[in-house]
């Protein structure tokens, strides 16, 4: 892969280099807005597409799941659509400082307006972290240049609905959400798809687990699986456990098959 880095926008917005997957990808983030974290890694970590397949992701930030998707499967062709404008051009920033802008496309456009508004051609899949809030009682307002990170202002069915329509009959769907969500996903998703695989994530083992990664195809009609659970810290010991160390590290996958 080639490509140059274009001149970082201008913006009263800060923002800063880190590095993901053991260092294999720099990134660019705002210094002060959404920060990727785990949930871009687990993610990322959970794509199994066969060679030359393609991806979009709805809301991509500034590109870290797509960027360690780059790096973990370097056939993917990569579409990511991003609303906010100053997220929009780090991600094309971060695309071409990895070398992935043969393979990478970054799109300003919003969830709201539904896939067809995007003219793009049908994918393999469709990825999101969507904003975990939709009801702005539910919580206090996060800081504004976190809100578009935390609050779905279309709600959770525009984002379920952008993924469907976004991939081919037998294309797959993949979100990470708040695991009281959960009942919410399936129920918005069921119309459309089906065969369903659901893996819980806990914080730590001896407490309920606080994000679900789900799974589903569109179309599809086998029976629902509830797979064997991530635990994500230890009490005593290394921060993460293994697992997800090997998982931040691009060393693991966690595939839903």
């Amino acid at each position: 892969m080639t490509g140059q880095a274009e001149p970082m926008p201008e913006t009263t917005l800060a923002s800063t280099e880190t590095h993901v997957l053991g260092g294999r990808v720099p990134l660019r983030q705002p210094a002060r807005g959404y920060r990727a974290g785990m949930d871009a890694a687990l993610l990322a970590a959970c794509v199994q597409p066969r060679n030359g397949e393609s991806l979009i992701e709805a809301g991509c930030g500034a590109g870290a799941v797509l960027l360690q998707l780059a790096a973990r499967h370097p056939s993917l062709v990569l579409t990511g659509v991003e609303r906010d404008p100053f997220a929009y051009e780090l991600a094309k920033h971060n695309v071409m400082t990895n070398g992935a802008g043969d393979r990478a496309t970054i799109i300003n456009g919003d969830i709201g307006e539904g896939f067809k508004s995007l003219k793009l051609p049908l994918h393999d899949w469709a990825i999101s972290n969507p904003p975990y809030f939709d009801d702005p009682g539910a919580m206090r307002a996060p800081m504004a240049e976190k809100r578009g990170a935390w609050m779905a202002d279309h709600g959770l069915k525009a984002w379920v609905q952008f993924l469907n329509k976004s991939v081919r009959e037998g294309g797959r769907m993949v979100m990470i959400h708040r695991a009281d969500r959960l009942a919410d996903i399936l129920g918005l998703m069921a119309p459309k798809a089906g065969s369903f695989a659901i893996r819980p994530i806990h914080s730590f083992a001896d407490e309920p687990a606080k994000r679900v990664l789900v799974q589903a195809i569109k179309t599809g009609k086998a029976p629902l699986r509830l797979l064997p659970p991530l635990i994500l810290h230890n009490r005593t010991g290394p921060k993460h456990t293994a697992q997800a160390e090997a998982i931040l590290r691009g060393e693991a996958n966690l595939y839903f098959e």
